[in-house]
């Protein structure tokens, strides 16, 4: 609907948890591309060359990405667990929550890929400000400026 106002409480629910579904989709194609890329890298010649640290450090960017996954796929699988569920409301309230921590989820597997590569290529000792910055970044424009820009706007309801 073009006027927001106009809608229903349930409508409102139906939009927002579509518009919630769509943008998850796109960050799954994302996350899939990661952790293709992460799967491919164990079966590489260099990979048996990593040191300790550096092959516990891709086998936690790892877990994180699939547990990203995981947590990303939530609320399509609550949309379809309680596709006909009157509480529309509430399920688009805890969809989103959990969208929330799949994006935190996400920084933290994309910040570890960054890191993971960048400390083979550079070493450690390079690696780990760079990513600093890179984990800013996500924080910055993932949480911090949607909260600034929501303090400014009142909420639709």
């Amino acid at each position: 609907m073009d006027d927001p106002v106009a809608e229903s409480p349930q409508a409102r629910a139906d939009r927002r948890l579509v518009e919630m579904l769509q943008e998850l989709r796109v960050l799954q194609t994302g996350v899939q591309i990661v952790f293709a890329f992460l799967l491919g890298v164990a079966f590489t010649p260099r990979f048996a060359e990593l040191d300790d640290a550096r092959q516990d450090l891709y086998v936690v960017v790892l877990l994180l990405t699939v547990v990203a996954a995981a947590v990303l796929a939530t609320p399509v699988a609550l949309h379809r667990g309680l596709f006909r569920h009157p509480k529309r409301t509430r399920i688009v309230k805890v969809s989103a929550r959990i969208a929330q921590v799949g994006l935190v989820l996400l920084a933290m597997a994309l910040s570890g890929a960054v890191l993971l590569v960048l400390a083979v290529v550079l070493g450690f000792p390079a690696a780990i400000p760079i990513t600093a910055v890179i984990a800013l970044l996500f924080g910055g424009l993932w949480f911090l400026l949607p909260w600034l820009v929501r303090r400014g706007v009142p909420d639709e309801g």
